[in-house]
């Protein structure tokens, strides 16, 4: 198959970067960024999503993008690409999705872009991950102060999953047109309660280390402070209402990628120094 060019955008994000990581000597990576920041084996690009006209110069060569879901103008933006030439786009949502409410404003951003997607006319793919193993590096700042780790919902158990098996999944569907039409339900190995991650952290730095479980209601203030409120309450749907079940364990990483999918002991043990 000739080289084809990809662009990531969100390059330098957890899952971004680990995309222009696996596409390594898969031919031309343009990294899409606000601020153009240099990604090791990617050509920078500046740009911003949210500025459709600024923007659809970006998409001129390019045969493959890697796009987050969330952005607005994802009709215009994919229609962009159709006239620029791409001929395949992969997304990056979120197991919410599957029978997920369109009141929940996490599910519907995310729905509106599948949709999107789906109509653009373009060859894609749909990644919906569980959460991502990287979120663990929130504790750090709590580990370098001391030995108790505060978070909220700590008796929902989770399918983490290592964003470089992400990484490597996008890889294949952006480079793989057998991976076209499909919606990939994207897992870790196993379910982790937020204790039982932070008891393999503990191991690793050989440390004693404790949960504290967050009350809601402080949880939902310090977030409340982060992000919009319409995401707060998201998340307190998800995770209190039962409107999300994070913890199904999926196949679909080793089928793909023909291993077995990255534990979270692995994942900590490359990141390590972030804590």
């Amino acid at each position: 198959m000739p080289s084809e060019t990809v662009l990531v955008a969100g390059a330098t994000g957890n899952v971004g970067a680990e995309v222009v990581r696996a596409l390594a000597g898969a031919g031309e990576v343009r990294a899409l960024s606000r601020r153009g920041a240099p990604v090791p084996g990617a050509v920078p690009v500046t740009g911003d999503l949210g500025d459709r006209a600024a923007v659809a110069p970006v998409w001129r060569g390019v045969d493959a993008v890697f796009l987050p879901a969330g952005y607005p103008d994802a009709p215009g933006l994919l229609a962009d690409m159709r006239a620029a030439g791409v001929r395949r786009v992969v997304l990056l949502s979120t197991g919410a999705v599957v029978g997920g409410d369109l009141d929940n404003a996490v599910t519907r951003f995310n729905v509106v872009s599948e949709a999107a997607v789906r109509d653009s006319g373009l060859a894609w793919t749909v990644l919906r991950p569980s959460g991502f193993m990287s979120n663990a590096v929130q504790s750090a700042p709590a580990l370098r102060a001391g030995d108790v780790v505060r978070e909220p919902f700590a008796d929902v158990p989770v399918a983490v999953v290592d964003p470089a098996d992400i990484g490597a999944v996008a890889a294949r569907a952006l480079t793989d047109p057998e991976l076209a039409g499909r919606s990939l339900r994207l897992t870790g190995p196993e379910a982790l309660l937020p204790a039982e991650r932070l008891a393999v952290l503990a191991d690793l730095l050989d440390r004693d280390l404790r949960l504290d479980p967050e009350p809601d209601d402080e949880a939902r203030r310090r977030m409340t402070e982060a992000m919009p409120p319409q995401f707060v309450d998201a998340f307190f749907r998800f995770f209190r209402r039962g409107e999300y079940d994070d913890s199904r364990v999926t196949t679909t990483v080793p089928d793909l990628l023909g291993r077995p999918a990255r534990t979270f002991r692995q994942w900590a043990e490359v990141h390590l120094g972030a804590f």
